[in-house]
């Protein structure tokens, strides 16, 4: 009779052994088809830049999404755009998850898409407990294929392209969001006019007269609130 420790020394190193390579496999696959891509909107061949440093879950950056596409209709054809990820994990438990789920929509070409949904109904997900379950509807909704945006959440590449972009923040001496960032300058604004009219400047258009009564202040009860929240200012390039 053969010995059953024998048997048992066989039967667990081909345990471990399928175990290692399912999980190098897993890893493998996760990163099937994956391409790391800088997201970048507006004319990608202008001379100005406005670069963003933003966190979907912050109530700020979702104050200032609108004001940044009105920007980007008027100008757009001026201007090139990039979106970085500087989630704020301490305070926004759904902000990484959300960073990936908007880059699993972006192998598909639909980043700002999902961008814009996320910010357009960050009320509805932000806090939730359940974010998972919204972000497959804003995924249904843009008609992605579910199977590959899901898998791609999982992607290790674009875990690390989201870290990259946060520790690209910290060495620009980013603290909050949304900071921006013209033509490699640090942006200081305080409110939505500042904003349009350094823009403005920077594209050699005449000053705007008007001034927008739904302009985003730093100083407004929202934004305070934020920053007791995170136990540091909010920023708008301060």
């Amino acid at each position: 009779m053969k010995n059953p420790w024998v048997i048992i020394g066989v039967i667990a190193v081909v345990l471990i052994g399928g175990s290692i390579a399912y999980a190098q496999y897993v890893g493998t696959a996760s990163n099937d088809g994956v391409e790391v891509k800088e997201h970048v909107t507006g004319n990608p061949e202008a001379e100005v830049t406005l670069v963003e440093y933003s966190d979907f879950e912050c109530p700020a950056c979702g104050q200032f999404y609108p004001y940044v596409k009105d920007v980007l209709d008027d100008y757009g054809d001026q201007l090139r755009f990039e979106y970085k990820h500087f989630p704020l994990t301490n305070i926004h438990a759904n902000a990484e998850p959300a960073a990936r789920a908007a880059e699993a929509a972006g192998q598909q070409d639909e980043f700002f898409a999902y961008h814009d949904l996320l910010f357009e109904n960050q009320s509805e997900w932000s806090g939730s407990r359940n974010a998972s379950q919204h972000f497959e509807s804003y995924a249904e909704e843009l008609g992605l294929n579910l199977r590959q945006w899901r898998t791609h959440q999982r992607a290790s590449l674009l875990r690390d392209k989201i870290a990259s972009d946060f520790t690209s923040g910290r060495e620009m001496g980013v603290t909050g969001t949304p900071t921006f960032f013209l033509n490699g300058e640090r942006m200081n604004i305080q409110t939505y006019d500042d904003f349009r009219n350094a823009i403005e400047a920077a594209l050699g258009v005449e000053k705007a007269t008007s001034t927008d009564t739904d302009s985003a202040d730093t100083n407004s009860a929202e934004n305070t609130t934020t920053g007791a929240e995170a136990g540091a200012s909010v920023e708008f390039g301060i």
